[in-house]
């Protein structure tokens, strides 16, 4: 006689909307200044308590980045700014955009990283350096970023070995401080790999949380264009494979069946290591917005986030 198989009412079936639900909860979202004037108030389409980061493009005045840094702050959103050490010019520079943003906008959380320029624009090139200038010492929150795919401006050999050495360097530094912190990722499409990764980070000791980067819904021509830009790794092939079936050509790219995939191994490996989504709106704040209520991403971050 076979044995059967009961499962709990309480624990969600693997892919199950609950599931999904569970994954999403507490979820983050980026924006830029010009990106965020489109929406006339977040609080019609975010969740209560939804961190906002504002990722700083070169060539985007401090003014304008504290500016929505304020904005979002006074409509009652955890704003993180992101500060790309590569277009910051020096110490002073970096001390006087930390007073504005908690000056202006009691900005208490911060993402390091090293900016998508080539060639620095002062004295910082990683965001190590960031870090051990001290000026973020007193900070509630900070993060930095994360390469499920690797990184070629890191490690032009096609390995990952700059990236977990600096990665165990900032596994250090959190073992020795107080600041809470996570691992932001770039966006990518495919989970398997994704999932493997994030084990290979807790193989190697670092248990940095992860909170991984989704790309919202977007116009598929759009969604391989970002790709292709910011420097998606082998999992753009799910893109282009798309791209190739004409019946899916002119559909919108949701990530229904990335995020599923990795909140069903959630689910059933609850010590995995993704503590949260973030999402990148490549199609829209709305759009994204939309999807993630529609999938029940409705809850505020959680106080273990906080």
């Amino acid at each position: 006689m076979a044995l059967l198989n009961f499962r709990r009412k309480d624990a969600p079936a693997a892919g199950s909307p609950e599931t999904v639900e569970a994954f999403l909860k507490g979820y983050s979202i980026e924006v830029m200044p010009r990106t965020a004037e489109k929406v006339e108030d977040f609080r019609e389409i975010l969740p209560a308590g939804t961190r906002v980061y504002i990722a700083h493009i070169e060539g985007t005045p401090i003014e304008d980045m504290v500016a929505t840094a304020k904005r979002l702050h006074a409509e009652g959103f955890p704003v993180m700014p992101h500060f790309p050490a590569r277009i910051i010019k020096d110490k002073a520079t970096l001390a006087d955009w930390i007073a504005r943003y908690k000056g202006e906008a009691d900005v208490k959380q911060a993402l390091l990283l090293g900016g998508g320029i080539s060639t620095p624009h002062g004295d910082f090139d990683n965001s190590m350096q960031l870090i051990e200038t001290g000026l973020f010492d007193g900070f509630d929150r900070l993060h930095v970023a994360g390469h499920p795919e690797g990184n070629k401006d890191i490690d032009p050999d096609g390995s990952d070995k700059n990236v977990i050495a600096a990665l165990k360097w900032k596994q250090a530094f959190k073992e020795r401080t107080d600041a809470k912190m996570a691992m932001a990722t770039q966006f990518c499409f495919e989970a398997k790999p994704v999932i493997a990764w994030v084990n290979r980070l807790q193989a190697e000791g670092i248990d940095i949380p992860v909170h991984i980067g989704v790309a919202g819904p977007a116009k598929l021509q759009t969604m391989i264009k970002f790709a292709i830009a910011c420097g998606v790794g082998p999992s753009l092939k799910v893109l282009q494979k798309r791209a190739m079936d004409v019946t899916k050509l002119l559909l919108p790219y949701e990530p229904n069946e990335f995020v599923a995939e990795l909140a069903a191994h959630k689910a059933a490996n609850p010590d995995f290591g993704i503590e949260s989504v973030h999402f990148f709106p490549l199609g829209g704040i709305k759009t994204n917005a939309t999807w993630a209520i529609e999938h029940g991403g409705k809850s505020a971050v959680p106080a273990a986030q906080s």
